[in-house]
This record gives structure tokens, sequence and C-alpha cells, in this order.
């Protein structure tokens, strides 16, 4: 009987839904229809214009400072065959652009790992450790997310420059630890916030210290905005430009930098210019790519929380 009862109410429910459709306006259906697959193009479309630039840099990095001089980039696909790799190997003798190169792997890599460690031990304090006016210094923390960077350069050049740090890459490094821990430590504490109590509380019972907790719990849990966070400020770090101007000499100059200054000096190096810029955006773009399901993890999961 039931089975007989769910059947009739199921070929009573048909029509209405029938009379339901056929009362939508035929821009609607047509949007149902087609919705997807437009948005796939659109989305194609954009992503190609996007990588527009970047093609177009590779491309030139591949060319003579000659055929760039005489027709535009995109002419190259008519003439494949006068791609070459000269261009890289006059930026391998180029001491300034290389020396460069690894100045801006020793700031920022630094920077990072020192961010990430140093922001989620703090932000894991915040979150399960109990010490006084543990919330009001976490509304001070946050506070500094909105002191713009400018505003410190001078009276942190000239603090730098009175214990000898100004010009050096560890001056470059300090400086942005201390602007990348406040939006760290902000970021982490609410995600580790959200871990169960009940879990904890079991570790604990096992013996674990804060630290073995610290460091076989939240940092498990943790790993998807860890890693996320990480991509942020590694990208950050090694794109800057402004702080790296201010705060670097010649010797310890990043590759933005150093990009600037010869296109200062010189204006028409573009045989060293172009790989030398391909170079610094190509490794920045590796990086994000192969911690893409990490950042896409920690970006759901913060958005589920």
């Amino acid at each position: 009987m039931s089975t007989q009862t769910e059947s009739a109410g199921r070929v009573r429910e048909l029509p209405a839904r029938d009379t339901v459709r056929g009362r939508r306006s035929l821009g609607a259906r047509l949007v149902e229809k087609l919705g997807g697959g437009l948005i796939q193009f659109v989305l194609v479309l954009v992503a190609l214009f996007w990588l527009v630039p970047t093609i177009g840099l590779l491309v030139s990095s591949l060319r003579s400072p000659e055929d760039m001089n005489a027709s535009g980039w995109w002419t190259v696909f008519t003439e494949p065959s006068k791609l070459t790799f000269e261009s890289y190997g006059k930026l391998l003798e180029n001491g300034d652009i290389t020396h460069s190169l690894v100045n801006t792997v020793l700031i920022t890599v630094p920077a990072t790992l020192g961010v990430v460690v140093i922001g989620s031990l703090a932000a894991y304090a915040f979150a399960w450790m109990e010490f006084p006016g543990r919330d009001w210094w976490f509304l001070g923390v946050v506070a500094l997310l909105v002191v713009p960077v400018q505003v410190a350069l001078i009276p942190i050049a000239e603090l730098f420059g009175k214990i000898g740090l100004f010009g050096s890459i560890l001056g470059v490094v300090l400086f942005h630890i201390g602007f990348g821990l406040p939006f760290a430590v902000f970021l982490l504490r609410n995600f580790f916030a959200e871990i169960p109590r009940e879990l904890l509380e079991a570790a604990r019972l096992d013996g674990a210290g804060e630290l073995r907790l610290f460091a076989r719990v939240v940092m498990p849990l943790g790993a998807p905005a860890i890693a996320s966070l990480g991509i942020f400020q590694f990208l950050w770090v090694w794109n800057d430009m402004l702080v790296a101007l201010v705060f670097t000499k010649s010797g310890s100059q990043p590759v933005t930098v150093a990009l600037q200054t010869q296109v200062r000096q010189f204006g028409n190096n573009i045989d060293v210019l172009a790989p030398g810029a391909f170079l610094s955006m190509v490794i920045p773009l590796a990086v994000f790519f192969a911690f893409q399901r990490q950042f896409v993890s920690g970006v759901m999961a913060g958005a589920v929380k």
C-alpha cells in the first residue's frame, strides 16, 4: 500500500513540475542550457587574455635584439626558426642579474619561512593558550594590518641605519617578516581555533606537551592554511620592489631592483632584460602551481569554516 501511495504521489507531482517548466520564459530556459558552456568559454577567453603578456615576454626572451627591433613578437609564429637561447646565455654572463637572483632567493626563502614558523606559533598561542591580556594582544596584532608599508619605510630605515642593518639582506628579511606577521597570525589563529577542543584534550591526556601538541596535531591539521600563507608570503616578497629599493644597496639588490637598474643605465639591452624578467616571473608561477592543491584546500577550508 505504501509503495502504491508513493507512486501515485509521484504521478501527481509530474504534471505540476511540467507546468512550472512551461511557465518559464524562453530566455530562462536558454540560459539554463547554455549557461555552463558559455561560462566555460568566457573563462577560457579570460585565461588566454591573461596569458598574452606572459607569452609575449617568453617569445621576446627567445628572439635576437635585431628581430625585436624589426618586428613585434607575434611575428615569430610565421618564422619559428628564428627562436634562439642566446639571450639566456648572455643573461648568465651578466653578473649583476645572476647575483640579484641569488639575493632574491636569500631574501624570499628566510622571509617566508620566518613568517610561517613565527606566525604559526603565535597563532597557536592566541587560539589555545591562556595568558593575561590574550584577546587584547590579538586585537593589537589585528590593528597592525591597517598600517601601510609606506608609513614605516623612513623610521625603520633610520633604525636599521643606527644598528648597522641598512643595506643588508638581513634588514630586508626582517622588514618582510615584521610586516607579514600580522596577517599570518590573523589567518592562522582563526583556522587553528576551529580545531576540535576534544582532540587537543585527548592529546594532552596522552602526555603531550604544548610544543609536541603543536607539532603533532595542530601543524598537520593546519597544513592547508599554512601552505596558503606560505604562497602568499613568497609571492609578495619575491615580487616586492618598494622595500628592496629603499633598504638594499648594490651588493644586496634583488632581481626586481637589478632589472630596473639595467633599464635605467642602458635602456636598450633588451636581450638581457627580457629573459631576466621572464625568469623573475616564471619562478613564482612555478611555486604557485606546485602548491596549487594545498592553496585551494586552504582557501576552501577557510571559506567553509
